[in-house]
């Protein structure tokens, strides 16, 4: 039976209103959730002081942190100075998630552009292991390079995968939706999770879910509520019910934490129950 972690990407909003990071880490024990992710979408703006008081309510309230490095990063850009604050996005979101005892920072590498993938995935090598060297937090905390949605993106299952297996600090983050654009509205939960214990045993699997949007003749990263199916959920909690496997599940609905529950009251239908 798979041991899951499952919370809301950022602030809850819907069931309850948190105010801040820190009143939302209580607000997710309270809604009988386990995890959360800490949003760093327009930069990193939370200080280290922060960063520690929310690592201490999680630990009080046992919930499971992760971070979501900015948006705007991409190690492939023709502009070294782009290339340069990506870099710095991510050592700073490095800095924080280890101050708040978050084990891992998902980040979005880059796009191909004019490198190409071969000379993207190299570049993208080269920048994160400089990132994590400069970043000092030693072994404590993964970067969770995220399969993405858009084929000109650098994010692919095999490239993630490639990644993790060559740079010991790095671990691929499954994003179910983008999985499914990715692959034009295909999804195969079973041999994504099949796929993951073989190459990873029992490492802790990050993940993200959403249902995405169809938009002339093709699904696109926008994000939608879980209750549009596409991918659906229901299918994934049938696989989880089978496997023993440890994972996290963020749900980056625009509904956040009111589709968390949903999906919790979904896994509790197969028989899976929150670690």
């Amino acid at each position: 039976m798979a041991n899951v972690y499952l919370g809301p990407a950022g602030i809850p909003q819907y069931v309850v209103r948190a105010k801040s990071t820190l009143d939302a880490v209580k607000a997710v024990r309270e809604l009988g959730l386990n995890a959360m992710e800490v949003e760093f979408v327009q930069g990193v703006r939370m200080s280290r002081e922060l960063a520690k008081q929310v690592g201490k309510a999680a630990r009080d309230y046992r919930v499971r942190l992760s971070v979501h490095a900015p948006y705007f990063i991409n190690l492939c850009s023709e502009e070294a100075e782009k290339v340069e604050k990506s870099r710095r996005r991510v050592v700073d979101s490095l800095d924080r998630a280890y101050h708040m005892e978050a084990w891992v920072v998902v980040v979005h590498a880059a796009y191909y552009g004019k490198l190409g993938p071969e000379r993207c995935y190299e570049k993208v090598k080269e920048e994160l292991e400089r990132a994590y060297k400069e970043s000092g937090v030693g072994a404590g905390v993964y970067i969770g390079v995220e399969v993405t949605a858009r084929t000109n993106q650098f994010g692919s299952v095999e490239e993630t995968f490639k990644l993790a297996k060559e740079l010991p600090f790095v671990t691929p983050v499954v994003d179910w939706g983008h999985l499914f654009a990715r692959n034009g509205g295909v999804i195969n939960y079973g041999e994504m999770l099949d796929l993951w214990q073989r190459e990873f045993g029992d490492r802790h699997m990050h993940t993200h879910f959403t249902s995405v949007r169809y938009r002339n003749g093709k699904f696109v990263d926008e994000h939608e509520p879980i209750e549009r199916e596409m991918p659906p959920f229901e299918p994934l909690a049938k696989e989880l019910a089978k496997r023993d496997i440890t994972i996290t599940l963020i749900c980056e609905s625009p509904l956040l934490e009111k589709d968390a529950l949903l999906m919790k009251q979904m896994l509790e239908e197969q028989g899976v129950f929150l670690a």
